[in-house]
Order: structure tokens, then C-alpha cells, then sequence
């Protein structure tokens, strides 16, 4: 594993040839798989699980309840979100569960509401708002994002 020494990694449960580069910050409760690359200027909260294979671009912030399964792509600057009411100094008791299955894919700049599942093999398409799930194979683009139909 490669963990550049600008980085702030807390925790131990980071797999094998997982990369992370500088100027992220990763809680003590993350577990990162195998074979990931996490970007510069990332964040990742403690109750987050990062599957093998994942590629984390640039500026992303993966907030607590977040899971991104095997073989994922997040692209540069995109916004995840766990909380549909949040206030300034008042926390729910958990937060809302935001899965990203296998194979999917997230284009740059796509903003993802809290409890959303991009279904496996699924793609967002860059600078989209995912109000609802995504089902596994569509496509999504667009604010709210709607499916491709062809």
C-alpha cells in the first residue's frame, strides 16, 4: 500500500496496493479494500466502506453510511450527500444509507442525494443530481437525473 506522507490516514483497515495521495484525510473506522486509488483532497468519514478495484478522483468527500462496492469509478468533485435535512450543530441518531453497487460509474461533478442505490453496472453522468435509485445498467444525466431511454 502507498499512502503519501501529506496524507492523514487514521485507519488501519486499508488493503493491499490500495494509493493514497496527498492532502486526504481518512477516519479510523474506514475500510478501504484492495486495489484502490484515492485521489488528492479526499475525504472518508468513519462508518464508510470502500469496495476493490475502486477508483476515487480528485475532491471527493464520502460522508458517514456511504458504501461503494467492487470496481466503482467516482469522478473529480463529486458531492455525496447523508443527510436530507441537515442543521448546523444537530445530527440525526444515523445517517441515511447511500450504496454504490459493482461496475458503477459516476461522472464528474454528479451530485447524489442521501439514501440512494446506483444499482450495479449503472452510470451518472457528469454534473447530474440523483434525486432516486438508479437501476442497475441505466444510464442517468441531467438535474433531477432521468434515465436515458433509447
Amino acid at each position: 500500500m502507498f499512502i503519501h506522507p501529506l496524507s492523514d490516514v487514521q485507519s488501519e483497515k486499508i488493503g493491499y496496493d490500495t494509493r493514497v495521495w496527498q492532502f486526504c484525510v481518512v477516519l479510523p473506522k474506514a475500510k478501504i479494500g484492495n486495489n484502490v486509488n484515492i485521489c488528492s483532497h479526499c475525504l472518508i468519514e468513519n462508518d464508510v466502506v470502500i469496495g476493490n478495484n475502486v477508483t476515487v478522483k480528485s475532491g471527493v468527500q464520502i460522508w458517514d453510511g456511504i458504501t461503494i462496492e467492487d470496481n466503482v469509478f467516482i469522478g473529480p468533485n463529486v458531492t455525496f450527500t447523508n443527510d436530507k435535512t441537515p442543521q448546523s450543530k444537530q445530527y440525526p441518531d444515523e445517517f441515511l444509507k447511500t450504496r454504490v453497487c459493482k461496475g458503477a460509474s459516476i461522472g464528474a461533478n454528479a451530485t447524489i442525494l442521501p439514501g440512494i442505490i446506483i444499482g450495479e453496472g449503472a452510470m451518472v453522468g457528469a454534473g447530474a443530481v440523483v434525486t432516486k435509485n438508479v437501476a442497475a445498467g441505466a444510464t442517468v444525466y441531467g438535474n433531477p437525473a432521468g434515465q436515458i431511454t433509447r
